[in-house]
């Protein structure tokens, strides 16, 4: 069997065999921050706090959900996933007692496989990630709990990562996005205690033929842990939190590149952050994330052309800080945390189709 502490080291993604991190047992789905000992969630924490309940109009036609292969170990607070030659790329984030791993797992839904790829170049967790002309960003990144940003930029083309031009300034839990030959961190998390930790709304955007950053009009209000993704020509930033999770918002904000402009669309029916946003099948579902005393489950979408938000089946195990992204016809959900805060990590990996 091959275990956590046993993967290949070898890795290509366009080349050669790639190196495989699947499990043929599987260590335990759930983990603990602070304790080895401990390999699952505690169920009546689980209970009290999973929600899925939406409050938008169900999809006539609502989908379901189905177990994938789990990720080689428990994982949550990556902050995002990405998606680059049709496998998902997650990295960085808590595991095994640290809040700073350097991980990087392939997910190749073809073969229904994990693949180990070579390590971020530093360990942090909330790191922004988006692919642009075939290469993968990390960008900025929380180096203690959720809290001490850098401002740390790195590019990886398949074999290695680089170092790019740093943040003009440190944040992290940022939204990322491409569009229009540049790559858009916008929003996000500064503050090295939790006690001075504030959302923030810069926005920048990289230019990797020059390698540098430029300033572009903020985002309307500040939020983090956000939902965001390019959709019909623009960068959509759905819900969030302000400064932290006891004030979620609903706020749904479309950026548009060539006016350097917000526009205001209709919110998310539920306010919340840390959960995953994709587009699939021409509308953007949203699924996952968390609140006051609450993990939610809903899976809600949003209707680009009619403006509104339908609701479908919610996630099988609701979960926060997890890695979302869209592969041919299904939504591909790995890892997260089963309760509030980043005690518990997962390795529970579920897709979604609407068949």
């Amino acid at each position: 069997m091959i275990t956590r502490r046993g993967f290949a080291t070898g890795f290509a993604l366009t080349v050669a065999s790639p190196a495989l991190a699947q499990h043929a047992g599987h260590d335990p789905l759930y983990s603990s921050l602070k304790d080895p000992k401990i390999a699952d969630a505690p169920k009546d924490v689980v209970e009290m706090q999973r929600v899925f309940d939406s409050p938008a109009p169900k999809a006539a036609n609502p989908g379901k959900w189905i177990a994938r292969a789990p990720l080689p170990l428990p994982r949550s607070e990556m902050a995002w996933a990405t998606v680059m030659n049709d496998q998902m790329h997650i990295v960085g984030g808590y595991g095994e007692q640290r809040v700073d791993r350097k991980y990087h797992h392939v997910y190749d839904a073809s073969a229904d496989k994990w693949l180990m790829a070579p390590d971020l170049p530093r360990g942090a967790n909330h790191v922004g990630v988006a692919v642009m002309d075939g290469k993968l960003y990390a960008i900025g990144g929380h180096t203690e709990q959720n809290r001490k940003p850098d401002n740390l930029c790195f590019v990886f083309d398949g074999k290695e990562w680089s170092k790019i031009a740093p943040l003009p300034r440190a944040f992290a839990a940022i939204g990322c996005a491409a569009l229009g030959g540049h790559l858009h961190a916008i929003g996000g998390a500064i503050g090295d205690t939790f006690a001075d930790k504030k959302s923030v709304d810069w926005h920048y955007a990289y230019d990797p033929k020059a390698d540098a950053w430029s300033t572009r009009r903020p985002m309307p209000t500040a939020r983090d842990h956000t939902g965001t993704l390019v959709a019909d020509g623009r960068i959509h930033v759905v819900g969030g939190r302000v400064d932290n999770f006891h004030t979620n918002s609903n706020l749904h904000h479309a950026y548009d590149v060539t006016e350097d402009k917000w526009y205001v669309r209709a919110p998310i029916p539920t306010a919340r952050s840390g959960h995953g946003a994709v587009l699939y099948r021409d509308k953007i579902f949203v699924m996952g994330g968390e609140g006051t005393n609450r993990v939610f489950g809903q899976n809600e979408a949003y209707d680009l052309k009619a403006d509104s938000w339908m609701s479908y089946a919610p996630m099988t195990t609701p979960r926060h800080g997890l890695g979302a992204v869209a592969i041919g016809d299904y939504i591909y959900v790995a890892g997260g945390g089963a309760i509030v805060g980043g005690d518990i990590q997962s390795a529970v990996h579920e897709a979604f189709t609407l068949g």
